[in-house]
């Protein structure tokens, strides 16, 4: 697989968390602009923004979560050249649960779809994991 095919779904997924960044700056900054939230109710990472600026808050950081096994993987198939075919659309599905997820956190946040797609996220994550370890294990 060309290293193009490889990154590809993680500028993709690297572009969702700053999207989420982003979002969630803007928001934070007119609460503090409007006086909704004041400085010192927040200096101290204390959990006193609004719900939805926590809501987006919250999806900014899961990006830290479960995708970093995401990077990880990646990172040391790419150099090793066992990026192949399987772990490139495993990514792709994997980008889209992580989309799917981050849609339904922002937008509705109803924890039921949230955590079908995150959990749809973790089976396809142990899934690559698994075949990518199968391989190195047994010289595949």
């Amino acid at each position: 697989m060309s290293v193009q095919m490889v990154l590809l779904p993680v500028f993709i997924q690297i572009g969702l968390t700053f999207a989420l960044l982003f979002g969630m700056a803007t928001l934070r900054t007119r609460t503090l602009a409007s006086g909704e939230t004041k400085m010192a109710d927040i200096a101290l990472r204390q959990p006193n923004w609004p719900e939805r600026a926590t809501q987006l808050g919250n999806c900014f950081a899961n990006q830290f979560e479960l995708p970093v096994l995401f990077y990880v993987l990646i990172a040391i198939a790419l150099p090793i050249r066992h990026a192949d075919l399987f772990i490139v659309l495993m990514s792709w599905v994997f980008v889209v649960t992580r989309f799917a997820h981050a849609g339904v956190f922002v937008t509705s946040n109803d924890v039921r779809p949230r955590s079908l797609a995150w959990f749809a996220g973790v089976l396809v994550l142990a899934a690559m994991w698994l075949y990518f370890a199968l391989r190195i294990l047994l010289l595949i």
